[in-house]
């Protein structure tokens, strides 16, 4: 059993002894599962302490929709969505906060007004600015694997080698990290589960997502309420609880350090019981 410990200034997260929660808090009209559920300053604020009560590690805030064919929104629009929010929560929640963003005028943002982890859908290629400032801020990072962007990454996604190129993005997405002067043990990584994915990819990523333990970082699994599942299920996005459970179990049997979902509840009791059949045991020293 590999772990991670990764510290920061202000936190500390062991990753590998059990798999984390990251709760998605999307503070928009229109993302493709919670859009406009925590859209007002008040919505927001509630449902991350929420989230925090049920179990999450880490709370990852995002002020622009990023589902397949989504408009771009300008970063002054998703700061005035985010910062309030992160500043009324950064100096009392008790985990972590990501800035779910591409855009390191946002990230700046987010960071003075209290995040500390950066998660780029782009792996730092959208924004020249952004690598550098991750550097600097001395924060982890999640780089996640998309074909494309969300405006085009579903039109035709298709790949020789499904494995063997996501694997080599993302191993040059850390080599640019590294080059930039991002910490490597500050470093995480996201297959991209949805994002330039065909319905079969999704599922041969996650029943095979133990292949990208050679990497050697923590991977994040992010296929909460995810269009695959409807598919599977032919339910609509707000009746895939039970399906997107199933491919969390998947997940973290297959050696996800980290799991993004929105129903953090469900995700935490669902994470604990099948760490406990990994493992078969329950980690006593695990954080409670």
């Amino acid at each position: 059993m590999t772990i991670w410990r990764m510290n920061w200034p202000n936190h500390t997260l062991e990753l590998g002894r059990r798999t984390l929660v990251m709760g998605v808090l999307n503070v928009t009209p229109d993302s493709f599962s919670d859009g406009g559920r925590h859209f007002t300053f008040e919505e927001a604020v509630a449902g991350a302490w929420r989230m925090v009560e049920e179990g999450a590690d880490i709370i990852d805030i995002g002020g622009e929709s990023t589902r397949p064919f989504a408009p771009e929104l300008d970063a002054a629009t998703e700061k005035a969505r985010i910062v309030p929010v992160i500043e009324a929560l950064a100096k009392k929640i008790p985990v972590p906060i990501s800035i779910d963003t591409y855009k390191a005028e946002v990230a700046q943002a987010a960071l003075d007004a209290g995040a500390s982890i950066i998660n780029d859908i782009s792996a730092l290629r959208f924004d020249p600015e952004m690598a550098p400032l991750a550097a600097f801020r001395g924060v982890p990072v999640v780089l996640m694997h998309m074909q494309g962007t969300p405006r085009n990454m579903q039109e035709n996604p298709y790949y020789d080698d499904l494995f063997g190129e996501i694997t080599l993005f993302l191993q040059d997405a850390v080599e640019r990290a590294l080059q930039a002067g991002i910490r490597e043990d500050l470093i995480i990584l996201d297959p991209g589960i949805g994002f330039g994915k065909t319905f079969t990819h999704n599922l041969q990523l996650i029943q095979q997502f133990s292949r990208f333990a050679p990497l050697g970082k923590p991977i994040l699994a992010g296929p909460s309420n995810k269009a695959f599942i409807g598919h599977i299920l032919k339910k609509t996005v707000q009746e895939r609880d039970t399906g997107t459970m199933a491919a969390v179990t998947a997940c973290v049997l297959n050696g996800a350090a980290i799991v993004r979902v929105h129903n953090v509840r469900l995700a935490a009791e669902t994470v604990a019981v099948a760490d406990a059949i990994k493992r078969g045991s329950i980690d006593q020293n695990a954080e409670s």
